[in-house]
């Protein structure tokens, strides 16, 4: 018999097993590549962090007798700030989309602070959802006629899911019902006689783009990180015209960025993102570093009278990204976000 008759035998058995050998390897490879580019966006991402030199601890301002309302409070950064806003003497709204992690966030301020049930109160929202904004800013009202602070911190990580409004469900959380629930609440603002807005937004912004025409169908056609980049974006050039609209009311709105901060928003990422946050955590900010800036913002009394303006995560003024810097392109992103949301054209 010849030599090669007698290998054939094996040479079939060995073929599929050779293919998938390469294949693991190919796979392997790949997935090492996407890994490593993901670690390098997020160090490009860390040029921008910066430790800030204000502490809470140096500031002496106290909220005794006023209404706080802080979006997303069930966790992270938004935990933090109802925490030291409690402190304070504040009365805080955690509004919050999951009532359950909601309460658990609430018994654990209570236990750190010692207030009580007047003092800290639990609300459900889903910014996502139009309606669930407006049946909270109704209820909130008639509970809370006044509001001295609202904190805009709920946001998710860009997801490609799609809302029942027919919305992109990253732009209608991070940008859209802060942007509905904020018009809302402005009469019980203005009744507070003086009052700041804050919206936490972030430099990730720098990288967004405006294209109104997607903005106007709802935010489509857009990758992951690009509606997250927009989403952000959109809410500085939104804080930016609402400043402009508030001037002479009383009433502040600043946007403010809390650096790269290791918080839940990472649980609905990719295991690839999921992997190289981890392998990078030493480098980013904890919940309690992130939210001093979002505190400055909230709390430091040289920023009293200071509105439509954007902090870096070191409490410094920035200049945002230009799109954020034109007053026409805002006022026509405000028209396409009332047309949305089903607003009038300008704030109540």
């Amino acid at each position: 018999m010849e030599p090669w008759r007698a290998l054939r035998p094996v040479g079939r058995e060995a073929g599929p097993r050779l293919l998938l050998a390469l294949f693991g390897l190919w796979f392997y490879f790949w997935r090492g590549r996407i890994v490593l580019w993901t670690v390098r966006s997020l160090l490009r991402q860390l040029r921008f962090q910066r430790s800030s030199p204000w502490h809470p601890r140096t500031c002496p301002t106290v909220l005794t007798g006023m209404t706080a309302v802080v979006t997303g409070a069930n966790s992270g950064l938004g935990k933090q700030v109802a925490l030291e806003l409690v402190r304070r003497g504040a009365r805080v709204v955690l509004a919050c989309r999951d009532l359950t992690r909601g309460q658990e966030a609430l018994d654990d301020i209570r236990a750190a602070t010692g207030c009580g049930p007047q003092r800290l109160l639990l609300r459900e929202v889903d910014l996502s959802s139009l309606a669930s904004v407006r049946a909270f800013a109704a209820r909130l009202l008639a509970e809370l006629p006044e509001i001295h602070l609202l904190v805009n911190n709920a946001g998710i990580p860009g997801l490609p899911a799609r809302t029942p409004d027919g919305l992109n469900v990253t732009l209608a959380t991070n940008y859209l019902g802060p942007f509905l629930l904020t018009n809302l609440l402005l009469k019980g603002l203005q009744r507070a006689g003086s009052a700041r807005i804050v919206n936490v937004a972030s430099f990730r912004h720098k990288f967004g783009f405006v294209d109104e025409e997607h903005l106007s169908r709802g935010g489509v056609q857009l990758t992951t990180s690009q509606s997250y980049d927009c989403s952000k974006l959109l809410l500085v050039a939104f804080t930016a015209e609402l400043g402009r609209h508030l001037q002479g009311t009383g009433v502040t709105a600043n946007s403010v960025d809390p650096g790269v901060v290791v918080t839940n928003i990472t649980k609905n990422l990719s295991r690839t993102w999921r992997l190289s946050f981890q392998l990078l955590r030493p480098l980013f900010k904890s919940p309690a570093q992130g939210a001093r800036s979002i505190l400055y913002c909230c709390l430091a009394q040289e920023v009293e009278g200071v509105t439509g303006k954007y902090f870096a995560n070191d409490c410094t003024l920035q200049l945002p990204a230009a799109p954020a810097c034109d007053p026409a392109l805002a006022r026509s992103i405000w028209s396409i976000s009332c047309r949305l949301t089903g607003l009038g054209p300008t704030p109540s």
